[in-house]
Parts: C-alpha cells; sequence; structure tokens
C-alpha cells in the first residue's frame, strides 16, 4: 500500500470510529511498514488533514455545487489532495492530481474520477481568487477557516483574551517547534550532552525559562538526539518543565504525583531532588503506571514509585504526609493543539464537566500536604474554567491555603499563578501553574 493509500485508510478509519490520531498512524505505520521517505509523506498527509479539516472544507464546498451531497470517500479524496497542493511545497501539483485520480478508482466509484480531477484544477485556477470569511465582518468564521480551529474555540479564546490574541496563539501553535529535552543530571551534565550534539552537527541551544533543560533549533529524529537512547535525556516539553521547577522539590522530601502518567513530571522531579528522597507517583490508569516505571529505570531514577489510585478519592494514610503535592490534572489539552490535531475536533460540551473533575483533583489532594508543603496545580490547556476559576474557588473553600509568588526566567508570577501562551512563551505549548502554601497551623 502506498503512503497516500495508507492516509486514505487511516482518514476513513479516523472519521468513522473516531480512534486517536496517533494510535491510527502508529497502527497504519507498522501494518503497511512505512519506512523514510513514505512515512513521512504518510505522516504529514494523514496528521495534517486531521489538523486542517475545517479549511479543507471550507474550499471543497467552495469549490462545488454540490455541497453535502459529496460521497463520504470521495471528499476524504479530496481533503488530503487538497492539502497537499495547499500545504506540501515538495509535493508536485499534477502527482497529487494523478494519485487521486488512483485513489478514486480504488475507494470511489469510477464517476468520481472526472469530478475530483475538475476540483482540483478548479483549485489550481481559483486558489487566488477564493474569498475567506472577513476579519472584521466575521472575526469568528474568519479565525475558524483560516486557521482550522471550531467556531466554538473561537469564540471562547476571543471572549476570554480577544480575537486579536486568539489570532496570535493560533499562529504560534502553526510553528511546530522542534523537540526540548530534559537533560539526565543522573547521568550527564547540559555541557556534555550539549558538545555530543555539536560533534553530531544537531543544533540546539538551552531552555529560556527553566535550567536543565535542552531545546533542538532544527528538527532531528528521535533515535538520532545524542545521549537518548541511553536515557541521558528525556522529551519534555519546557512547559512540563517549568511545572516541575514550580513545585521546588528538594533532595530528601516526599513528593505525590497525583495524576503521573506518563511520567516526565515525576522524573524531572526526582532529578530536582538528585534521586533522593521518596516519590509517589499515582494515576487512575493501572496499564499506563508501566511507562512511568520503564520510564524511571532507563533514567537510573529509584525514588519513584507507583500507585493505581483516582486523585479525587482521599486516602487516609496519606493525610499531611507530603512536602510537595503536583496535580497536573486531566484537561481539555487546549495548550497541546499543535502536537495533537484531533483535539481540534473536540465539541465544547466535552469540556463542561472538566472543571468540577479537575475541582475534585486538586480539593482532595489538597489534603496530603503538610502544613508549610506546597501545592501546585497545573493543566496543558488554556482555558479560565480550568485553570484560575478552579484556584480561586478552592483558594476561597480553604482559607488555609494561599498563592505563593514565584518566577520562571525573567517573569515575576506575584499572584502564584502562571499562564503560558505559546506567542509569549516562545516553543512552549500553552500550559498553566498555580503554586500554592499550607500554612502553618501557627498562622492560621
Amino acid at each position: 500500500m502506498t503512503a497516500r493509500e495508507a492516509a486514505f485508510v487511516s482518514l476513513q478509519k479516523y472519521e468513522n470510529n473516531k480512534k486517536f490520531a496517533n494510535i491510527e498512524a502508529d497502527t497504519a505505520i507498522r501494518r503497511n511498514r512505512l519506512e523514510g521517505a513514505d512515512k513521512a509523506l504518510y505522516t504529514a498527509i494523514f496528521y495534517g488533514t486531521v489538523e486542517r479539516k475545517i479549511t479543507l472544507d471550507y474550499i471543497i464546498d467552495a469549490l462545488s455545487d454540490r455541497k453535502g451531497e459529496i460521497d463520504a470517500n470521495v471528499r476524504i479524496i479530496l481533503r488530503l489532495s487538497l492539502y497537499q497542493m495547499r500545504y506540501l511545497d515538495r509535493v508536485p501539483d499534477y502527482a497529487v492530481v494523478n494519485e487521486a485520480a488512483e485513489l478514486c478508482r480504488r475507494f470511489a466509484a469510477k464517476s468520481a474520477v472526472s469530478f475530483v480531477n475538475a476540483m482540483l484544477h478548479a483549485y489550481r485556477r481559483e486558489e487566488k481568487k477564493l474569498h475567506f470569511p472577513d476579519t472584521k465582518t466575521d472575526p469568528i468564521h474568519y479565525l475558524s477557516v483560516t486557521y482550522a480551529y471550531p467556531a466554538w474555540l473561537c469564540r471562547m479564546w476571543s471572549e476570554m483574551y480577544g480575537a486579536e490574541k486568539t489570532e496570535a496563539i493560533f499562529r504560534a501553535f502553526d510553528e511546530n517547534p522542534p523537540i526540548t529535552l530534559r537533560v539526565n543530571t543522573l547521568k550527564t551534565t547540559a555541557e556534555t550532552l550539549g558538545d555530543a550534539m555539536r560533534q553530531k552537527t544537531v543544533g540546539h541551544r538551552p531552555t529560556t525559562y527553566v535550567p536543565g533543560g535542552i531545546r533542538l533549533t532544527g528538527h532531528c529524529p528521535i533515535d538520532e538526539i545524542p545521549g537518548f537512547s541511553d536515557g541521558q535525556c528525556f522529551v519534555q516539553d519546557e512547559a512540563s518543565q517549568i511545572a516541575a521547577y514550580v513545585l521546588g522539590a528538594c533532595p530528601g522530601e516526599f513528593i505525590i504525583d497525583a495524576c503521573a502518567c506518563p511520567g516526565g513530571k515525576s522524573f524531572s522531579t526526582a532529578l530536582w531532588m538528585n534521586n533522593t528522597g521518596r516519590i509517589l507517583s499515582c494515576d487512575l490508569h493501572k496499564n499506563k503506571l508501566g511507562l512511568v516505571s520503564e520510564g524511571a529505570e532507563k533514567l537510573g531514577i529509584s525514588i519513584i514509585e507507583t500507585r493505581e489510585q483516582n486523585g479525587a478519592v482521599f486516602v487516609p494514610e496519606l493525610a499531611g504526609m507530603a512536602d510537595r503535592v503536583l496535580c497536573d490534572v486531566p484537561c481539555s489539552g487546549l495548550g497541546v493543539l499543535s502536537k495533537k490535531p484531533d483535539i481540534r475536533h473536540k465539541t465544547e460540551d466535552e469540556l463542561v464537566r472538566l472543571p468540577g473533575i479537575q475541582y475534585a483533583i486538586l480539593e482532595n489532594c489538597a489534603r496530603y500536604v503538610r502544613p508549610g508543603g506546597i501545592l501546585v496545580y497545573s493543566t496543558c490547556t488554556l482555558n479560565r474554567a480550568e485553570n484560575e476559576d478552579n484556584v480561586r474557588r478552592f483558594l476561597d473553600a480553604n482559607p488555609a491555603f494561599e498563592a505563593v509568588p514565584f518566577r520562571v526566567g525573567e517573569r515575576e508570577v506575584p499572584n502564584g499563578m502562571l499562564t503560558l501562551f505559546p506567542d509569549e512563551f516562545s516553543g512552549c505549548d500553552g500550559f498553566f501553574a498555580a503554586k500554592l502554601i499550607r500554612k502553618n497551623e501557627t498562622n492560621q
């Protein structure tokens, strides 16, 4: 099966079965034994078409008078073909048109060949004349069609942050920054690992906001990164590194990571502790905890123990025992839209229950913090209902806690709550972190 055929089948399964895009992609690459250029083309077409679906459907409907009458398989062929013509500079249009015809012969009615051919040629002629929604008269539709995000999200962020800020966030998501690494200081140093990268001509620089990280300046396959295979570093976005940094764990302390999987923040915390003390990494899903144990073993971390545990259910034996607790709660993921394109197709209704679930975890896990201890609440989303509103609700209901000012790079955070917008924190995911302290009993 060719890369384009594999992409069509994956898109068909994604549409029909609503599978996670990353799971479908991994399965398809293995099943079809895609390697090298074919793997790269498949990945670009599949993820890109999922990501740009709203824009591609707008173009299809603008060029066709059939609208909703277009066969589902034909629409998928048009989407993946238009994606290549619009967004992949290295793929010649004639090759896209020819392959589209072959896809029609295999996966659609033969009569569809002429229709798809006419549509793609029409796009080549009319590309510069296509009328997109106007930014001034219809700003929500403009943002949705131009950047391929659902109208409800464009509206929500425009109301929270303003239309200009929303567009800046979308533009930042489009940049697709290279990989960021956390250096495993139990095995090496940033300087030593940097020297190895220079010898392999892998471009890099230190992370901007917290020490201990390396950001690649160009795209490089993971298995070609010096030190990755033997655990001298691991992939972790700088936003996640910031959450572990804000927690401020010290050697010898007892830390609870309440929603730990897949383990990156537990690993970073262990490194800040110089692998001395105890970290209890918990998660609701037992089958995911193996990722934490395997990752810790690869990195040479021995202070992490895992436990299947619902963060919203109280465990009496942990009451008041932890020096620091990290609640990196399940969230809508709106800060990682550039990495997980299928999140774009969530509905607004899917967000409604999240703040309540998150608040239950926060309030429960706060009971594990000792007097004078630290509680960090974090998400990888940009949504006030899941972020600031939850923290303010918690502080209003729990006078034993108060927000703690902190600093990230040159940024002072006097109110203890930091939102990382990707247009402001270049190369970072959208993220939120709040640092709270449980007052000593004599001060309550």
